[in-house]
């Protein structure tokens, strides 16, 4: 779901730029400054060897009390770290998660109050040394925590009834929200007194309804929205005769795993609401294997969270959703030809449809792991589930879905890079999305551009998937597993994968100590750079394979920058205020044919609300190609990107233009640079 942003007129005039504040250590503080850099950074002091990820570096495997402990530290020690961090009197924080290293490195993700009040987009870690000394912060918003007030000019009654009515047009039922609490808005822009709804009840197509509406107590603007349930698809596909573990009481059996945190499975027959029955029987064979038994959709459901649970364990370290040791639930035969299954926090659980005529139950193995992973990022990075946190919010799910369908190494259902591959939901036998060329399911975007943040998240998610496979296969054609991939790269360029289990293992460290609930896709490649190089070394092969699988989706660049012949206008230009377009030429001469399918146009914008400014590149044709849509619900300073452009069917030489207007009233800017790389 995309966010519905603000109206201009309730703005404010400043809105300072999300920044990571980095103390102590040179060590990593080098390290995050090597992540933001394109070309290829200082080696670390202690590098891994080649292709091995450096143990120091790497999250051990804690046990449940070991990881309460810390958390129980970390909250014990919370005033004194918030004053080490700079936070102010009324600001206060809530140890949420813990990561150690092998080093001794705690990465500790805390959320914020401030005045007793809850801050979204508050959230943070802080990096310690062994020592205890501080190592390096990351906030979700660098914004300074502070309001003008703390009593709402606009009254909970009034945003729960705007909140409503929003649910209500999208399908909701409910006529009251379940609840309504004051808070903190601080994930974008300027923090804000605000309130948040959720409204509960059935969306229009079954699905529970989880929407969460941020409502600006001082204007009664909505700010921005979610949904809270998270829904996906899975095959039909069982995975034959599998083990089960299950607990025997007296003389009947149930579906209960009391190796993996006493995970349970129930039949809703039906319903949609409760957990339903567990099931029970006097027998421990379960199911048919077809739909005439409710136990085959329970097995398949039982096993799906089983083999998630284990690829957790034994991939990352991992005990759980939680990391805390306790099993979730699993709910089976939901509603009444309900063609979906889905993840929700609020009941920790994991729920699935019987699909089209209640014939296809959707229980199979990716779908349970790419609706569990909704619940691991939500208790970790806990990204947003809207704009580009929504994307890569939707993509972790499939990255480590992808991994569990590989992990469980099943000769009825193989590991690829297809998902959904077996439900034939197109009515043709295509998968409904495609991670080696994501624009293939016709709406998934290969590659990131400015305005992907208001894409629907299912289909945004496109660069990150495509990033995962560029890094573990690499581009081109090629056969895996018996199904043929062939994989293009925004810059024209190759990439050399490094195997699906060093990228896993990137990403995972990334979620898990480097991401915050409004990490974008510009901070998705940083923190996958600071993982990279914290394992393998940032002169490593995989740390510039990181590099390039980014370039590949259109996210900053490969390592040596801008190769090839560059032009460059360096004539300061005002953008006046909601005003006229202004244009920058450049001359480009001496070169032959055609520009190339891959032209590279860098623009450097100082600016306080980009989502403002409309950019185009015109080419000496006077054929435009826009750069930059406009989005009054990016509120970020500058722009400072490099845009890939098919300028295939333009002159190379003759003069082009860069065009950027304002659109919107309080803010303006400057282009300060621009140049065009034909590589």
């Amino acid at each position: 779901m995309s966010s519905s942003p603000s109206s201009t007129s309730a703005r404010r005039r400043v809105s300072p730029r999300r920044r990571t504040a980095t103390v102590a250590l040179a060590g990593v503080a080098a390290l995050i400054a090597a992540a933001v850099q394109s070309g290829a950074a200082t080696a670390a002091p202690a590098a891994p060897r080649p292709g091995k990820a450096d143990p120091a570096h790497s999250s051990v495997r804690l046990t449940a009390a070991q990881r309460a402990g810390l958390i129980w530290d970390a909250d014990a020690g919370r005033a004194d770290t918030a004053r080490s961090i700079g936070l102010g009197v009324r600001e206060k924080l809530v140890a949420r998660d813990v990561v150690k290293d092998g080093d001794g490195t705690l990465h500790t993700r805390y959320e914020r109050t401030y005045a007793g009040l809850p801050v979204l987009g508050g959230d943070l870690i802080v990096d310690t040394a062994p020592s205890g000394a501080t190592r390096r912060v990351v906030k979700a918003s660098g914004a300074a925590l502070k309001v003008a007030g703390l009593t709402p000019a606009v009254p909970k009654a009034t945003a729960e009834r705007q909140a409503v009515a929003r649910a209500k047009a999208l399908g909701g039922t409910r006529s009251a929200a379940d609840s309504v609490r004051t808070v903190i808005w601080a994930a974008t822009g300027k923090p804000v007194l605000a309130h948040e709804t959720v409204v509960g009840g059935l969306q229009d197509d079954g699905t529970p309804n989880e929407l969460h509406v941020i409502t600006d107590a001082t204007t009664g603007k909505k700010l921005y929205e979610y949904q809270g349930v998270r829904t996906g698809v899975g095959n039909t596909q069982y995975s034959g005769q599998v083990p089960l573990t299950t607990t025997q009481s007296g003389s009947a059996y149930t579906l209960t795993d009391g190796d993996r945190g006493g995970h349970k499975t129930y039949n809703l027959n039906r319903g949609t609401s409760g957990t339903g029955t567990l099931f029970s029987q006097s027998t421990d064979t379960w199911g048919n294997g077809t739909i005439s038994d409710p136990a085959t959709a329970g097995a398949d459901a039982h096993y799906g969270a089983a083999v998630t649970w284990d690829f957790y364990q034994d991939t990352f370290g991992r005990s759980g959703i939680k990391n805390n040791g306790v099993g979730a639930y699993s709910r089976v035969h939901y509603g009444n030809s309900y063609v979906n299954a889905f993840w929700s926090d609020s009941c920790f659980c994991m729920t699935y449809g019987d699909g089209s005529g209640n014939a296809d139950p959707l229980t199979a193995l990716d779908v349970a792991g790419h609706e569990m992973s909704h619940g691991v990022t939500s208790n970790t990075a806990g990204l947003n589930y809207s704009g580009e946190s929504g994307g890569l919010n939707e993509a972790t799910s499939d990255i480590f879905g992808t991994g569990v369908e590989f992990f469980a190494n099943s000769a009825a259902d193989p590991g690829d890079y297809l998902i959904g591959e077996k439900i034939d939901i197109n009515g043709d036998g295509t998968p409904l999305r495609y991670m080696d060329k994501p624009s293939k399911d016709g709406a998934s975007k290969d590659s990131w551009y400015s305005g992907i943040g208001g894409v629907d998240v299912h289909y945004s998610s496109g660069p990150a998937n495509h990033f995962f496979y560029l890094l573990s296969e690499g581009s081109g054609a090629k056969v895996i597993g018996g199904v043929s991939y062939d994989s293009p790269t925004a810059d024209g360029l190759p990439v050399t994968g490094i195997g699906r289990d060093k990228a896993l293992q990137i990403w995972y460290r990334a979620l898990t100590t480097k991401w915050t609930s409004t990490t974008n896709y510009s901070g998705a490649r940083t923190g996958t750079l600071a993982a990279a190089g914290e394992l393998y070394g940032t002169t490593s092969a995989e740390y510039a394979a990181v590099q390039d699988a980014w370039a590949g989706v259109g996210v900053g660049t490969r390592p040596g920058g801008d190769t090839g012949t560059s032009y460059e206008s360096t004539t300061p230009v005002a953008i006046p205020d909601n005003g006229p377009a202004i244009t920058s030429d450049i001359t480009v001469a001496g070169r032959s044919g055609n520009a190339p399918s891959n032209l590279r146009v860098a623009v450097n914008i100082t600016h306080t609300w980009r989502g403002d400014l409309v950019i185009d590149l015109v080419g000496p044709s006077g054929t435009s190609y826009r750069l930059k849509n406009f989005s009054s619900s990016d509120s970020g300073d500058d722009v400072d990107e490099t845009y890939t452009v098919n300028a295939a069917a333009e002159p190379a030489n003759g003069t082009w233009k860069l065009k950027v207007q304002d659109q919107a009233a309080q803010d303006k800017g400057t282009l300060n640079s621009w140049k065009v790389t034909f590589p």
